[in-house]
């Protein structure tokens, strides 16, 4: 079988990526370091905030993104995993600039609400404000049966965007109150289960108690999407 090289377009942020690189290692059947799957990280903060970009107060991240897929494909790579969910905003473009198949973030959730016994109904979603505004999980989720709940306005000021601000400076702890106050909110408007659609909000959610209804690590289920992949 021809060996299957993972690109993964990361540094947006340093820490998510590095999350992802962990749980690809720990979600893999492997008992011995050649089982593992052969990855190569392009690790680069300085790819322009992707938030600002969207909401039109800073410059396209899209040349420094393809700069990275264009970096892994001359690597070797044969698929390309982004751990950041604002960055499948530009996936058109990127799709469009390689043959390399890019796993898509929004699918690799639904998949995991799909293993964790979710079906059709009200599902919540926490996001960056520019992940929420472009629309990619309303649109993906609702497409398969679920309906979406979002943060309001009022939510992502003083918990959403804050808690992942605190991920993004090294601050993780802190982080842990704020958003799980926002996963709380959406569970009280009826969400069945919560999808943290940003690659910064498992960190803060997983440095505290655990919270008493299902959530959807999306570093996660990438990861096990991108073990899908290799193995196939």
């Amino acid at each position: 079988m021809e060996e299957r090289i993972l690109g993964v377009l990361g540094g947006m942020g340093p820490l998510a990526s590095a999350e992802f690189m962990r749980q690809l290692t720990l979600l893999t059947p492997a008992g011995r370091d050649q089982d593992h799957i052969p990855a190569i990280l392009w690790s680069d903060p300085r790819v322009p905030d992707r938030t600002a970009a969207r909401l039109g107060t800073g410059p396209d991240p899209l040349p420094a993104l393809l700069r990275g897929i264009h970096g892994l494909e001359a690597a070797g790579c044969g698929a390309i995993a982004i751990p950041c969910n604002t960055a499948h905003g530009w996936i058109e473009g990127m799709r469009a600039a390689t043959r390399l198949p890019i796993l898509h973030i929004v699918e690799a959730a639904a998949e995991a609400l799909r293993r964790a016994g979710i079906g059709p109904g009200p599902v919540g979603v926490m996001g960056t404000a520019a992940t929420l505004a472009m629309g990619l999980y309303q649109d993906g989720l609702r497409a398969d049966g679920w309906e979406v709940l979002v943060p309001d306005e009022a939510e992502m000021e003083r918990w959403v965007t804050p808690g992942i601000a605190l991920v993004k400076a090294n601050r993780v702890a802190d982080s842990h109150a704020p958003l799980a106050e926002a996963a709380r909110a959406l569970a009280a408007r009826g969400a069945r289960a919560v999808v943290l659609g940003c690659t910064e909000i498992p960190l803060g959610i997983a440095a505290g108690p655990a919270l008493p209804f299902a959530v959807i690590d999306t570093i996660e289920a990438l990861a096990l999407a991108s073990i899908r992949w290799a193995k196939a």
